[in-house]
């Protein structure tokens, strides 16, 4: 049972870190299954020095906001606008590598894979969140 005064560990200050170093150690040992310790160990270099940014930087606004602790509705709001214009980017993105791929003659792939993982997670989505309101 929480009390009023604890928190979720997603809320702490320490999370984010420790998530930023298990992914590097999930980097490492993907690149060394591949037989690629060297460039495991820069990919774990980067998440270390990313979760140590986070520490050092954890006060200023936009470090919280992207972090996970300090976040208020001002940051749920650009949060959500971000994703959507990621989400906008990437599907640009795909649909361009696509169209690239099938103009050289290949057949899309994983480009088309990728676009239709899209379009049904959108669809479901709309229909949820309507479902939902």
């Amino acid at each position: 049972m929480r009390t009023a005064t604890s928190k979720p560990l997603y809320r702490s200050r320490w999370y984010m870190p420790a998530f930023s170093v298990f992914l590097g150690l999930l980097m490492l040992g993907a690149f060394a299954i591949g037989g690629d310790v060297g460039d495991g160990l820069f990919a774990l270099g980067v998440m270390v020095v990313l979760a140590a940014g986070i520490l050092v930087f954890g006060r200023n606004e936009t470090v919280r906001g992207l972090s996970g602790p300090g976040r208020d509705e001002r940051w749920a709001k650009i949060d959500i606008t971000a994703s959507a214009l990621t989400g906008l980017v990437l599907i640009t993105v795909i649909i361009g590598a696509f169209l690239v791929e099938v103009a050289q003659g290949e057949d899309g792939q994983p480009w088309s894979q990728l676009g239709a993982v899209g379009g049904v997670t959108y669809i479901i989505a709309v229909a949820l969140l309507r479902w939902r309101s």
